[in-house]
């Protein structure tokens, strides 16, 4: 007998428990994709950017954690050097590329905290577009000045640009570097007027400072070789703690500025949708290389401090900090690079 029509299931509806069985099928497909992924990464070579020079701070970082990371995971990881615009390019580049994990970046945090504050167009938005993986250098500032100059001590210097309004010069490596906004900072808090000389680099501006063409600068590190050989002296760190490195040497708020804090993060990005497995490893491997003698070393010696005990939280919380912190000074000062 055959079955009444109202019994019958309708094409209709059998063509949407189709459709519905596919996309249940794919969707399955979409989300797996991901883990077998991460299952057999990585499987060739990582290429690690590096949003600076070579010779940089960043760069040697990035040289030195990269044979180590190597090691753990199992395939070479390549320093690839894509400077230019204040890192913009780098991060441009990194945000751009495939979410597998087989493009990082090593990047200081003012690339990702400070220039989205001074830039009017980015094609990026830091906070959507990279993850955060590790922590890998709080790096300081020093405050250097030519060793003619009659100062012994920060308040020295404090009365003797009180006593020269507008007539010292200090340099850093580009407009909304760190140097460049420790020096704007120190000359509000120290409540004393000096020329800021932009350069493209912290090398040229460290020739400056030597030859006395320029009186003083907050130093990323480059200088601190000079200090040692005399032909610098050094006042201060902008940092909240001494620096292990020169205990002896007091910190700007301990100076008569209290709450000065200049200190930026270099650390490891990876592109927004990486897996996280992935990213787990990476953060692994970077922890892993800070904790040889010899990666210490040579980030000790561009007068950083090593950061592997950082959370992530708390490496994605300083973004925001370190944002709030500069953000009313950019401000005030009005700085805009485009």
């Amino acid at each position: 007998m055959e079955t009444p029509i109202t019994q019958r299931p309708s094409a209709h509806r059998q063509l949407r428990a189709l459709i519905t069985k596919g996309w249940a099928s794919l969707g399955m497909a979409l989300c797996l994709a991901p883990a077998a992924q991460a299952q057999t990464w990585p499987d060739r070579p990582i290429r690690l950017i590096v949003n600076f020079a070579p010779g940089g701070a960043a760069d040697v970082m990035g040289r030195a954690i990269s044979p180590t990371m190597s090691q753990v995971l199992g395939q070479s990881v390549v320093v690839d050097n894509k400077p230019g615009a204040n890192g913009n390019i780098g991060i441009s580049e990194t945000v751009r590329s495939a979410k597998d994990g087989y493009t990082l970046l090593l990047s200081s945090g003012g690339g990702i905290s400070i220039n989205p504050l001074i830039y009017s167009k980015l094609p990026f938005n830091p906070e959507k577009d990279l993850i955060p993986v590790a922590a890998v250098a709080r790096v300081h500032v020093f405050l250097e000045t030519n060793p003619s100059l009659p100062v012994s001590n920060v308040q020295d210097f404090i009365k003797h640009l009180q006593a020269n309004p507008g007539k010292l010069s200090y340099g850093s490596p580009g407009p909304g570097s760190s140097p460049h906004l420790a020096g704007e900072m120190f000359k509000r808090a120290a409540k004393v007027d000096a020329s800021h000389i932009p350069y493209k680099g912290a090398g040229p501006a460290l020739t400056d400072v030597l030859s006395g063409q320029l009186q003083y600068w907050f130093d990323p590190g480059p200088g601190l070789k000079q200090v040692e050989a005399g032909k610098l002296k050094l006042l201060a760190i902008g940092s909240p703690h001494r620096s292990p490195l020169y205990p002896k040497v007091p910190t700007l708020a301990e100076s008569g500025l209290p709450g000065f804090d200049a200190d930026t993060l270099f650390g490891v990005y990876a592109p927004a949708g990486t897996p996280a497995p992935v990213v787990d490893a990476v953060r692994a491997s970077v922890i892993k290389a800070l904790e040889q003698k010899s990666v210490v070393d040579v980030i000790q010696g561009l007068g950083a401090t090593p950061e592997p005990r950082m959370s992530r939280q708390d490496f994605v919380d300083h973004h925001a900090k370190e944002r709030a912190r500069f953000a009313p000074l950019i401000k005030e000062i009005g700085l805009k690079v485009d």
